[in-house]
């Protein structure tokens, strides 16, 4: 069973989105907050795998929330909700730890699955929209030497893992240009992210970006 937490400050979105994922064989809403502060102690004392948090909340928002989620209980993955979809709160969601991002219009059979990819580690926001985000504000901020440094722990295969990642490839599509198994790039992302100190992988796509590698032939 996937575990998650359910973190928004409106009592009936709360209820909605548990009614949506209860209806899933697989899923188990097995907790809900109402603000930030109460989203983080809740995925510190319970066994969440993906936490669905509001950007805006009181006490403390979703983005602070996500950073405390990432320095708490490091498994968990946190997917962030908003009804604004504004790229601003992506770029910084995505720095502060959160593996994923959708807007709270998203459809049913769609929250379901973005929980799904998001108990796997897999990115919850689509390629073409991974690129995009990435793209158009993270250069604009990037330190590219301290970005570098980080990598000098990786191994050649690695690097090439990391520069496909950053342009927003699943496992599946990065073994097939690179002729591996989706399983050896998985062990490629697990050493890439414990070298690099990364909480996941969509901030290791953040750090190719910073380092330039995508800017490599």
């Amino acid at each position: 069973m996937i575990r998650v937490l359910v973190a928004d400050d409106e009592v009936l979105m709360r209820a909605g989105i548990r009614l949506i994922l209860e209806n899933a064989d697989d899923i188990e809403v097995v907790a809900e907050a109402g603000d930030g502060r109460e989203a983080a102690a809740a995925c510190r004392d319970q066994d969440v795998d993906v936490a669905l948090v509001d950007v805006q909340m009181p006490v403390r928002d979703g983005i602070a929330a996500a950073e405390d989620i990432s320095r708490l209980s490091p498994r968990t993955c946190v997917v962030m909700l908003t009804a604004f979809g504004q790229d601003a709160h992506v770029t910084r969601a995505l720095r502060a730890g959160a593996s994923g991002f959708l807007l709270k219009d998203t459809g049913p059979a769609d929250l379901i699955r973005a929980v799904r990819l998001a108990a796997r580690g897999e990115p919850v926001l689509a390629p073409r929209i991974t690129r995009r985000l990435l793209e158009r504000h993270v250069r604009s901020g990037r330190d590219t030497e301290a970005a570098l440094t980080r990598l000098d722990g990786l191994a050649p295969a690695e690097r090439d893992v990391l520069r496909l990642l950053g342009t927003g490839l699943s496992n599946v599509e990065i073994a097939d240009r690179l002729y591996l198994s989706a399983g050896t790039v998985k062990a490629h992302i697990s050493r890439i992210l414990t070298r690099t100190g990364c909480a996941n992988r969509v901030q290791a796509a953040v750090l190719a970006h910073d380092a330039g590698l995508l800017d490599e032939p």
